[in-house]
């Protein structure tokens, strides 16, 4: 009983001491997202067509449709909408879906 003891005890110690992983092997981790700054851009202006607050708008995807703009699918109070923006920072589109 004591040996299993202190087996658990060093097996918890070696696990504390698992480093995290690098960015590229994390699960929510993509080259393809939008950029966090365009995502917030396109919730404005989904707030803006949706008329609600825009702490009320959270973006719940995001991909990159060429080198130079993004696709952001946002839900802004229970409506959904999607917002095209380019790396510039400029909406092209905000539309329902």
């Amino acid at each position: 009983m004591k040996g299993h003891v202190l087996a658990l005890a060093a097996l918890a110690a070696i696990s504390g001491c698992q480093s995290a992983p690098k960015p590229e092997d994390m699960a929510r981790t993509s080259l393809q997202t939008a950029p966090a700054d365009l995502q917030l851009l396109c919730a404005h202006a989904a707030a803006g067509a949706a008329q609600v607050d825009s702490s009320k708008v959270l973006p719940t995807s995001s991909r990159a449709l060429d080198a130079t703009s993004y696709s952001v699918d946002l839900d802004a109070g229970g409506r959904k909408f999607n917002c095209i923006v380019d790396t510039a920072g400029s909406v092209k589109s905000v539309t329902p879906i």
